[in-house]
């Protein structure tokens, strides 16, 4: 599958294009073929269960909070289901019923499949292990200083306290920068 990206003069278009170059490669790469193994004996409506659980799943990634909000927010988008070879996205209550027909043998499947996409998929199952994996979480509200790749600005208590007050002797990082911000490194 071949998508392309840019402007068009169509009056609807997806606001998700991340999220349909994101499936797409899924797609290609057959990442979420794991959930096939999650079967029903009964199908109900259009959808066979592990299109439902996929559907979920892009749910949770096109940031809807709650099932309820699948209505609004993904059904309207036919180009991202398009991307899926679906003409649309199922409705709420569809997901809904497929989720609470789960049984336990299907709970078993699904956490052996999401642990088969979560091995293929996870960098620290690929890291050599020989070399040290080095985590970095820095919640002092101290500023970030400029070698912190993706550092921004963060939760920070709520304090107002003085810069550097909690930390005696501390030297300026990064001058300009706004008090508050938590860097989180990850060290390979």
């Amino acid at each position: 599958m071949k998508l392309q990206f840019g402007l068009t003069q169509e009056l609807s278009n997806t606001q998700y294009a991340p999220l349909a170059a994101l499936l797409a490669y899924y797609e290609a790469e057959k990442v979420l073929e794991p959930l096939q193994s999650v079967t029903s004996a009964t199908q109900n409506g259009d959808f066979t269960l592990a299109e439902k659980l996929e559907q979920t799943l892009v749910s949770i990634l096109a940031g809807c909070e709650y099932i309820s909000m699948i209505n609004t927010k993904l059904r309207p988008e036919r180009k991202l289901a398009q991307v899926k070879r679906i003409d649309r996205f199922a409705d709420q209550s569809t997901l809904s019923r497929g989720l609470d027909d789960l049984t336990q043998m299907n709970l078993g499947q699904l956490e052996t499949a999401v642990r088969q996409i979560s091995d293929r998929c996870s960098q620290t199952r690929h890291h050599d292990w020989r070399a040290f994996l080095e985590l970095d979480f820095d919640l002092s509200a101290m500023p970030c200083g400029p070698q912190a790749q993706g550092g921004r600005k963060g939760f920070a208590s709520g304090k107002k306290t003085k810069l550097y007050a909690n930390w005696p002797g501390s030297v300026p990082l990064a001058i300009g920068k706004p008090y508050g911000q938590a860097c989180f490194r990850v060290i390979n």
